[in-house]
């Protein structure tokens, strides 16, 4: 009784011990892994085009200053049709009028009525709008004074179509991680094992030409990029 019960002590010890070891190999190949980034990048067109064209008018009397807004209204709307863009695609919209003798303070420069309007150009046609805004300065010769004291000066260009590229993207970005991964691995002289984690990154549209005091929505041709993180194990 007393071998038997030696016997199956040591066989246990054994045992344990084999445990062990496994459970401690397990423990230093799971630490064993390495991390690296995708990137994919694709050049883009806008596909929306958004122009707001605002105008000052300006008058003794508010028939006066009137009348000069509807005139430069429609010598806006004649610009627009002789640039071939839908004038179905304007808006009337922000319109402000101001009496100077209400406000001491603001300076009229003799004119009692102030009228600001801006009119709204929505299009798709993103050549159009790029073709009349380099030629927005006709409407200065004509008598129209344009102002850019709210927002930007020209057309804000817009890329709206990011979810029709971004399956392809992701798996551009996640196929050029795993080969960094790979030649990791391989300078390493081990070999790659299964996904530990992934992190798809944020979309980012920029302007394609990144120079200081030039955005992204002045620029009609854009840069998509993305940035995936991904772990591998290594064996």
């Amino acid at each position: 009784m007393k071998i038997l019960s030696t016997l199956i002590l040591a066989i246990a010890a054994i045992v344990s011990a084999s445990l062990i070891a496994d459970g401690l190999t397990g423990l230093r190949t799971g630490d064993r892994f390495v991390t690296v980034k995708g990137v994919a990048e694709r050049e883009v067109q806008a596909d929306l085009a958004l122009w707001p064209l605002r105008f000052v008018a300006t008058g003794n009397s508010l028939d006066e200053a009137r009348e000069k807004a509807r005139s430069s209204r429609e010598a806006i709307m004649a610009f627009l049709k002789l640039q071939a863009i839908d004038t179905d695609a304007v808006e009337l919209q922000r319109l402000d009028v101001t009496d100077t003798r209400a406000n001491p303070y603001q300076e009229s420069n003799g004119q009692k009525f102030i009228i600001n309007q801006t009119l709204m150009v929505r299009s798709d046609n993103i050549d159009r709008i790029r073709q009349a805004a380099q030629s927005v300065s006709e409407l200065v010769d004509s008598g129209v004074i344009l102002s850019s004291d709210y927002g930007p000066g020209g057309p804000t260009y817009l890329f709206n179509r990011l979810n029709d590229i971004k399956p392809e993207m992701i798996a551009e970005a996640t196929a050029a991680a795993r080969e960094a991964a790979a030649q990791f691995a391989r300078d390493a002289k081990t070999e790659l094992g299964n996904l530990r984690r992934a992190n798809q990154g944020v979309f980012q549209i920029l302007a394609r030409d990144q120079a200081p005091g030039v955005s992204e929505g002045q620029q009609p041709i854009k840069t998509v990029r993305v940035v995936t993180t991904v772990e591998y194990y290594l064996k």
